[in-house]
């Protein structure tokens, strides 16, 4: 009996998603416990898992974005109708994406289960101007600074993978006429769909207010250098600031906190979610009880977290859970700014950027860094003294870091 493969739900927060590419095609046989297609989600791009066996009868076309437990493949006997199962299950509204290939995705139960032709790459290009390439073959292009739309793909349905970038040769690029109004619409991608409803809703519901302090720096640049002779991995000041925050955290666990309607969480363990920015938006993955560990690890697990964001990755263990966040713009040479809470934390720390500038202690004036950080507080769950007493932990740890090991 034919059985409808519904799209589940592959994150906390995921409501749709995006058929990126089938690993099978209409007629071939499939088992249970067999990955069947890679699906972007708000968060990532993450692999299908089938837990049926039978023949593949239908698929919904590569590119379409469908909610949640909607219908995309089908799998039963050969020559079994299926119609039925599609008009219980229906597909989103969303036009699906025509890929340029020699055969169609979805034929009708009664057709032939269709290859692709052996013969030269098809183009990877669709006719609406979409290009289909893996979550690899973007990364990489975009770390050589190559233009998808220059590249023929050599997978399926002219799929633009790994050895296209690995192989690509540039051609002669030819002049733009010079007057021609031109612009470009980017289809909004699952995670910034998500991005935009869940810091609407955290924007207008909770009410936000903001407190601002400025940091001395010199104590703790001079402690980071000290630090980098005696290791191999090198400690970052983001990685100290982390660092501060969870021990902050710890002496003021109303901070630590999530507003949860009726309650209040008070959380006595130390999850900081760390913001990294990617071409789709921003992701925040989690390191978990950073209170107790050493500067080294947080280093080496920030940046192992931050390589998984842009490849799209991660994992829903490595994004959920955060207590608090951190959103560091300083090496952007951004001097302060304010962050939106993050749900369901309470508060989140927008770190500037470290400056030299003149301080004035005791009456004298000496060249000095200082850094302005801004916490932004949901009132619901934090006041305002609270919010203080947590900024001046935070600032007493990074003018005196020798506190970091106490």
């Amino acid at each position: 009996m034919a059985v409808a493969i519904k799209l589940p739900r592959m994150s906390d927060t995921m409501e749709e998603g995006t058929i990126v590419s089938w690993f099978v095609k209409v007629g071939d046989t499939v088992k249970s416990s067999e990955m069947i297609a890679d699906v972007e989600t708000d968060k990532a791009t993450m692999e299908l898992e089938n837990f049926e066996k039978g023949e593949v009868l239908y698929l919904l076309p590569e590119g379409s974005t469908v909610p949640v437990e909607t219908a995309i493949a089908v799998i039963g006997k050969k020559g079994e109708d299926f119609q039925d199962l599609l008009k219980e299950a229906p597909a989103a509204e969303a036009e699906p994406v025509k890929v340029a290939a020699p055969a169609p995705v979805a034929p009708s139960a009664s057709a032939a289960p269709s290859t692709p032709s052996a013969s030269a790459p098809v183009a990877s290009t669709s006719n609406n101007g979409r290009v289909f390439a893996s979550p690899l073959a973007k990364s990489m292009a975009e770390d050589k600074g190559i233009n998808l739309e220059t590249v023929t793909g050599s997978g399926d349905n002219g799929r633009i993978i790994k050895k296209d970038i690995e192989n690509y040769a540039p051609t002669a690029a030819s002049t733009a006429v010079v007057g021609v109004e031109s612009y470009d619409e980017v289809p909004v991608s699952q995670m910034r769909k998500t991005i935009a409803k869940r810091l609407a809703e955290s924007k207008f519901t909770a009410p936000h207010f903001y407190l601002t302090k400025e940091i001395k720096m010199d104590a703790v640049l001079s402690a980071r250098k000290r630090m980098n002779e005696y290791t191999e991995n090198r400690i970052s000041i983001n990685d100290i600031i982390i660092k501060a925050t969870a021990v902050a955290l710890k002496s003021h666990p109303n901070v630590n906190s999530s507003w949860l309607g009726d309650k209040i969480r008070r959380n006595h363990h130390v999850h900081i979610g760390v913001a990294v920015a990617i071409d789709d938006g921003l992701l925040v993955p989690v390191v978990r009880f950073a209170d107790s560990k050493s500067l080294s690890q947080i280093g080496a697990e920030v940046r192992e977290l931050a390589g998984k964001a842009k490849t799209k990755e991660l994992q829903p263990k490595d994004w959920e859970g955060n207590t608090f966040t951190i959103s560091n713009l300083g090496a952007f040479g951004i001097d302060e700014f304010t962050a939106i809470v993050n749900p369901p934390d309470a508060c989140i720390l927008a770190i500037g950027s470290s400056k030299e500038t003149v301080i004035v202690e005791n009456g004298e004036m000496r060249a000095g860094h200082v850094m302005k950080v801004t916490l932004s507080c949901d009132h619901r769950a934090v006041d305002g003294v609270t919010g203080a007493n947590f900024l001046q932990t935070f600032a007493d740890l990074l003018e005196e870091p020798v506190r970091l090991l106490v």
